[in-house]
């Protein structure tokens, strides 16, 4: 199983942080301004959305005049998703083993 990285999940638990980066793979990257325009926080809240995601390694900015532009790291995400499908795959078999448990107390209970 893939192990879990922590931080990675924390900064993708928010549901504004996983907005910024629909809004940046879809619009091919963003500013801080940019992105507010979009969101339902001010500019200073998004900047420190985008520090958490830079600092999980989802986003790298670089300099454009006075603001940073940030870009999705595709191969973080991508490991962010092999994360998820391995932990669901995890869950799928935990809860299938326990459906079987069910059924069989259920069958002895019948019987």
């Amino acid at each position: 199983m893939t192990a879990v990285d922590d931080e990675l999940w924390s900064a993708v638990g928010d549901p504004i942080r996983r907005r910024m980066l629909d809004l940046l793979l879809t619009g091919g990257g963003g500013t801080a301004t940019t992105l507010s325009d979009h969101l339902p926080v001010t500019r200073q809240a998004v900047a420190k959305h985008l520090g958490v995601l830079d600092r999980a390694g989802l986003v790298h900015g670089t300099a454009l005049g006075r603001e940073r532009r940030y870009e999705v790291d595709r191969a973080q995400l991508a490991r962010a998703v092999a994360q998820l499908t391995a932990v669901g795959a995890a869950w799928d078999a935990r809860l299938h083993r326990i459906k079987r448990i069910a059924e069989a107390i259920q069958q002895a209970r019948e019987e």
